[in-house]
């Protein structure tokens, strides 16, 4: 299956892009796609899981929707979804 995977800030920049197409197999979780990206792009290693995780403070959305709301790494994905990713924002 096809999912669109969405990057900001810091991510973005690693990836170079702000939406990539990511082919999955069909029992795809999020966990999956998390191991994927930090295995395909070096900037992205140790930076998304934490202990089988995902890493606190990164905001991962399913459709809009926060993982950790849903079954964490677990989250099952269909073809099409949409999954956000975002970094660690600092401010005050």
């Amino acid at each position: 299956m096809e999912l669109e995977l969405r990057f900001f800030a810091t991510f973005r920049e690693v990836v170079g892009q702000k939406s990539i197409s990511w082919r999955v197999d069909d029992d795809a979780t999020v966990g999956d796609v998390l191991r994927s990206l930090e295995a395909e792009y070096d900037g992205l290693a140790g930076r998304l899981i934490e202990d089988g995780e995902v890493k606190p403070h990164v905001n991962v959305l399913k459709n809009g929707r926060e993982v950790v709301h849903l079954d964490g790494m677990a989250t099952t994905l269909d073809d099409g979804d949409a999954v956000s990713v975002f970094p660690p924002v600092a401010g005050g």
